[in-house]
């Protein structure tokens, strides 16, 4: 097949019904084979390439075709050549470019990028328009790491989004997604709404300020500020679950992605009684985070049983893998903080959620855009997608949804 004489036949203008289908029906009377076909359509305006087989008669096919393409007012193109299309190189991935505004020179810088590391673009599909654009780019030929790295450092330049996939059969399917709460799914923090209900909201926050500059660790943060609490009637949880915001787009990433068959979980630094009523509330599989001790209808000030931490969140991930009976490399963990390093690392994909600059570090990819539906792109689901599973169900989906 190397050697053998083949068409590429291109066709481009205003789409309509049948274009396919009558190319092909005037095809069929040369006895060609199909080697490969490639058709987008951009603002009503088809691209139809079609790799054939040279027939014999090539001067006839060649004015079979000019007729149709008359026919339909189209224009066409037919190249002779030899071979089917060359055998795609090893290293196959998916670069998904995020960007609230994509300039042509952002565009530009990126594909370049890709040239540069000896990797080439096989195709390019658009995921999104809105919130967010999000066209995602088909790459062969990749050192994969050494793709991530070129394009984390072009990204920060361009002030977009990238992320590096290798190509598998792990982003079709049945995978795990867990998710951070507190600055991820949810807007804010639970320990810091609880801490203005209790008046100690500048204590709470001179705590957190330690701990982020290092003198304490995650644990001893947490029971410095938890110990603030206490007095504090357990009713103000129901105030505080009341006053959650889910983030712009959780509902989306939810409703989809369980239609899809996915399994579901929330892991949380902050308290299973905000916590699992979220989960239960959302319909989400699993769920773990810390328990507030209640006596006598009021906050203690104690934590019961373990800290769910850093190494607690990347062992929740795990259990929550071992009951939905999937590999970590099917998983994908989404978070913001320093509390999910070790789950982001364990996960066969890290995202980084508007994250610290030290976890974007580390993750496989970030996401620094407002709009927590956009790690749907990331596993392949575009808008359209969305958009259509969405209408089966009679759901007219907000542009941009922002609850």
């Amino acid at each position: 097949m190397e050697d053998s004489p083949t068409l590429l036949i291109t066709l481009t203008g205003k789409d309509r019904p049948g274009v396919t289908a009558a190319m092909f029906e005037t095809l069929s009377t040369f006895g060609v084979e199909v080697l490969d076909i490639e058709q987008i359509v951009l603002r009503g305006r088809l691209v139809l390439g079609i790799l054939v087989t040279a027939p014999r008669d090539v001067a006839k096919l060649n004015a079979g075709a000019a007729a149709t393409a008359g026919a339909l007012s189209m224009d066409l193109e037919i190249v002779s050549g030899h071979g089917d299309n060359a055998r795609r190189p090893a290293g196959r991935a998916h670069v998904t470019v995020l960007s609230r505004t994509l300039s042509p020179r952002a565009v530009a810088a990126i594909t370049g990028r890709i040239a540069d590391t000896g990797s080439n673009i096989d195709r390019i599909v658009r995921m999104a328009r809105y919130p967010v654009t999000a066209i995602e780019f088909h790459v062969s030929g990749a050192d994969i790491p050494r793709l991530r790295t070129v394009l984390a450092t072009e990204a920060a330049r361009q002030r977009v989004d990238v992320a590096v996939q290798s190509v598998g059969l792990l982003r079709h399917g049945r995978r795990l997604v867990v998710m951070d709460v507190d600055s991820t799914l949810v807007q804010g923090e639970a320990i810091d709404a609880l801490a203005r209900h209790a008046g100690v909201g500048t204590e709470v926050a001179r705590v957190t300020e330690e701990a982020m500059r290092g003198k304490l660790d995650f644990e001893e943060a947490l029971r410095r500020r938890v110990a603030l609490l206490a007095g504090l009637e357990a009713s103000t949880l129901d105030l505080v679950y009341d006053e959650m915001e889910l983030a712009p787009g959780a509902r989306t990433v939810v409703r989809t992605l369980k239609r899809l068959g996915y399994r579901l979980g929330i892991v949380s630094g902050g308290f299973s009684q905000l916590t699992y009523r979220l989960a239960a509330d959302l319909e989400i599989d699993y769920a773990k985070a810390n328990t507030l001790e209640i006596a006598d209808g009021k906050l203690t000030g104690n934590i019961v049983g373990e800290v769910v931490d850093r190494a607690g969140k990347a062992a929740a991930l795990r259990q929550f893998a071992h009951e939905s009976k999937m590999t970590l490399d099917r998983t994908v963990a989404v978070g913001d903080g320093a509390n999910d390093l070790d789950m982001l690392a364990t996960a066969g994909l890290g995202i980084a959620f508007n994250a610290k600059p030290a976890v974007q570090e580390v993750a496989d990819t970030a996401v620094n855009v407002p709009y927590l539906d956009t790690i749907l792109y990331l596993l392949g689901i575009s808008r359209e997608d969305i958009e259509a599973a969405d209408a089966e169900h009679g759901i007219t989906t907000p542009q941009p949804e922002l609850t």
